[in-house]
């Protein structure tokens, strides 16, 4: 199940996402939040931005609007000269929906979204952070069983006291 907490450091309060929750999007493209965050996410003015996760395919990222502004004047930043930036900003900010959550607590993804990501009836959630990650069932279940090879860790994965 996913959790959430609110994490705070030098007057700074921003929200942490955890955890896997399977999904099932309704016959009109809908997901329901899951009940242990939907306060948290009235509390954050009720809105959330979906868009596409740039780096894998099969999931989309659906972030709190405020954590989303942050993510976007980032991305819009960069120098739109090179190419890989504007493959960043095409998939973020072109691709961003805001979605609000109905009285049920579900938000509508965009078909488009949807289709592009092969996010089709079951799907998983995962808290990431400061954002959640909704992958098709298929996607999910071989990215989770794909291992984190020796040759693949970093000098930053190395400091973790796992």
């Amino acid at each position: 199940a996913l959790r959430w907490a609110q994490v705070g450091f030098r007057g700074f309060s921003w929200v942490m996402f955890q955890g896997e929750t399977a999904i099932t999007l309704d016959d009109k493209g809908r997901i329901a939040i899951p009940a242990a965050h939907r306060e948290l996410v009235a509390k954050g003015g009720n809105r959330l931005v979906v868009t596409y996760n740039p780096f894998e395919h099969g999931s989309l990222w659906i972030f709190p609007e405020k954590e989303w502004e942050r993510v976007r004047d980032e991305v819009t930043a960069l120098p739109s000269v090179k190419s890989v930036h504007r493959s960043l900003q095409m998939k973020l900010v072109g691709a961003a929906a805001h979605v609000e959550p109905d009285g049920n607590g579900r938000i509508l993804l965009p078909a488009s979204q949807r289709a592009a990501a092969g996010i089709e009836k079951r799907a998983v959630l995962l808290g990431m952070g400061n954002k959640f990650e909704l992958w098709g069932e298929q996607a999910h279940l071989a990215k989770i069983r794909q291992t984190i090879g020796e040759a693949e860790i970093t000098e930053d994965m190395l400091e973790l006291k796992l």
